[in-house]
């Protein structure tokens, strides 16, 4: 295991680009083209997109292309939102997974959410367990998947939807049972009018080159941090503190297993050194950061 402050990627070279890891287009159920899609988010100011279709029988099994889309400023991820078998709910898989090979073969009638994510690992991908406060999901679901790289803590379409946007709950308690998953955030965006999901909340991943080979390799590195406005700009640990420097917030916290915290409150808070003794024998923390608009960003977990 790396130390502490080799896991996060803020002191590593390159630079971070800003990009959305899960979209729809009118290739699946989204309101807008393929090209309407990227075109929005380049002009929004992201480095990079997934477009994430529903990869279902009724719309034609889309991996969508958006090779096209991409300049030398703003570069795509192939992925594809997958669907397989049943979760304990009864409610049908829902499985994110950017950097998909074009001939990615649809799931047998048999194949389970599980054998799926699987397959999609096999195939390369970087795979998120998708919005699971959103479909009810358990533990014991998540577990199912496998040695998945991520949980999909927010997810923008579910605030419109059920107001299950957060599934943070759910990573605090896997983590605390000693499962390692880095955290995503995503506007799950459709760019219908009757949910305001795009914008929510993005991904910041530090790489030394913007193409989806390297941001590919970022991500499955755990290389980024996520984010719904502030930003994180270093965590640092010392054998006493965690030394954190960010944009202008209020809150500034560090977290670890169960209640553990080590917190500053204040205005325009830009930076803190949290003391480590707060933080008890965790064997893990996780920074957040909360500006004055309730903005939030979020690093992976770091474990000791």
């Amino acid at each position: 295991m790396n130390p502490p402050n080799e896991q996060l990627p803020f002191a590593l070279p390159g630079r971070f680009y800003k990009g959305n890891l899960h979209t729809h287009s009118t290739r699946s159920d989204g309101g807008l083209s393929p090209e309407d899609v990227c075109a929005f988010y380049q002009r929004m100011g992201y480095d990079f997109l997934s477009l994430t279709d529903h990869f279902m029988e009724q719309f034609g099994w889309p991996i969508t292309d958006t090779r096209p889309q991409q300049t030398p400023d703003f570069t795509t991820l192939i992925g594809a939102e997958l669907h397989a078998g049943r979760t304990s709910v009864g409610e049908t898989w829902h499985i994110l997974a950017n950097g998909l090979p074009f001939d990615f073969a649809p799931p047998t009638p048999d194949e389970s959410g599980p054998q799926l994510a699987r397959r999609a690992l096999d195939a390369g991908a970087f795979v998120t367990c998708a919005h699971p406060n959103w479909y009810s999901l358990s533990e014991a679901d998540v577990l199912s998947l496998g040695p998945v790289h991520a949980i999909e803590t927010m997810n923008g379409i579910a605030d419109d939807h059920n107001d299950r946007i957060d599934s943070w709950a759910m990573y605090e308690a896997l983590l605390a049972q000693g499962h390692r998953y880095s955290a995503l955030t995503t506007d799950d965006a459709h760019f219908l009018n009757r949910h305001d999901d795009h914008g929510r909340a993005w991904t910041w991943v530090k790489s030394e080159a913007l193409t989806p080979e390297a941001i590919l390799a970022a991500l499955k590195r755990g290389d980024f941090y996520s984010s719904t406005g502030p930003e994180i700009f270093s965590v640092e640990f010392s054998e006493q503190q965690v030394y954190v420097r960010c944009s202008p917030v209020g809150s500034i916290f560090v977290t670890g297993k169960g209640a553990k915290a080590a917190y500053a409150h204040g205005r325009g808070l830009f930076e803190a050194e949290l003391p480590r003794s707060r933080l008890g024998d965790s064997p893990y923390y996780r920074v957040t950061i909360r500006d004055a608009r309730g903005g939030r960003a979020w690093t992976n977990a770091v474990w000791f």
